[in-house]
């Protein structure tokens, strides 16, 4: 990813504030920005994405974006990051994924070494107290010591609500946890809040941006659709798709960038296992300039198979059709 930085800052986007219609900028305006932006850190937006993340600015509400692997799903969250100049938090799912792992877990260690402190201490502690019950009162004084935020080791859902600055939080794959997990969350999305039994509610020190990400391997549930808006990546069209080589892979010369898109394009199809994506294309571009190629010739075509069909059968598949689909793709317009 570029790093340089954009030549005016985003106001809109810069400030975590929720817009209002006191000071929402042209929506118009402010899409268009939205897209230069991208642009400057080399990620590419439709109107469709451009609009989204405007408008979940706007109303302050989380992302869910859904679309096949390999679009640039989890792209955009980082492209975010950076136009905003705000840490990337990210929470990996999976099956099996609990709130230990994605909220907090308690520092046992230090709990530990400071119950062993505490003991040594009783005595000095329990001087002159009158009875078991004032006993008990000053040892209980300390319970809120051994449960307090010194003491918790913050998970990334955390880490997102203590950011000072603001942060863009990333759930990547929610559709690889469980429903239990999607019910968990419904509390964070909805108010930018989570409940810890030991501290009470814990709020946003500053509204995260975030992001949930989705391949559509099981249904989201109705209630965290709710609280999202809804973006759909799909696979890009030729022009499209051109833009993103172009800025991801400059050296390569624009006939074969047009050929190469062109043959990936009518990869896309075929009857295959695994289709490719756009990641995938980003990588056959780089193999491209790094073997010195100049035009799609089926022998070089054949040898770099791999680089964009991940399974065999699909390589064998398109083989035999490598020369058809090598000289439409250098007809392409």
């Amino acid at each position: 990813m570029a790093t340089a930085q954009p030549t005016q800052p985003l106001n809109f986007l810069g400030n975590l504030t929720p817009v209002t219609t006191a000071n929402a900028p042209d929506a118009r305006v402010a899409i268009a920005a939205t897209q230069r932006g991208f642009e400057t850190f080399g990620y590419i937006a439709s109107d469709a994405i451009a609009t989204a993340v405007y408008l979940a600015q706007a109303l302050s509400k989380p992302i869910l974006v859904e679309g096949p692997p390999g679009v640039g799903k989890t792209e955009l969250a980082t492209a975010t990051a950076s136009l905003l100049g705000k840490p990337l938090i990210r929470l990996q799912c999976y099956e099996g994924l609990d709130e230990a792992k994605a909220l907090y877990e308690w520092k046992y260690g230090k709990q530990l070494l400071y119950t062993q402190v505490l003991k040594e201490k009783l005595g000095d502690l329990m001087a002159g107290a009158n009875g078991l019950k004032e006993s008990l009162t000053r040892l209980h004084e300390f319970d809120d010591t051994f449960f307090s935020e010194e003491f918790i080791e913050p998970r990334p859902l955390l880490k997102a609500l203590w950011a000072k600055e603001g942060a863009v939080l990333l759930i990547d794959e929610i559709d690889k946890s469980d429903q239990e997990f999607e019910a968990f969350l419904l509390e964070l999305l909805q108010d930018y809040q989570i409940s810890v039994p030991e501290l009470g509610t814990i709020k946003a020190v500053t509204t995260p941006v975030v992001f949930l990400t989705s391949n559509n391997t099981r249904e989201i549930g109705d209630a965290l659709k709710r609280r999202c808006l809804h973006l759909y990546i799909p696979f890009p069209d030729s022009a499209l798709e051109q833009r993103i080589i172009a800025s991801r892979v400059p050296e390569l010369g624009h006939d074969l960038r047009r050929q190469l898109v062109a043959f990936v394009q009518s990869l896309r199809g075929l009857d295959l296992k695994k289709v490719p994506a756009v990641s995938e294309t980003i990588d056959w571009a780089r193999t491209l300039v790094l073997l010195h190629a100049t035009e799609l010739e089926p022998d070089f075509v054949r040898g770099t198979l791999n680089v964009l069909l991940k399974f065999q059968e699909d390589i064998e598949h398109v083989d035999a059709q490598v020369p058809t689909l090598t000289r439409l793709a250098a007809q392409a317009r």
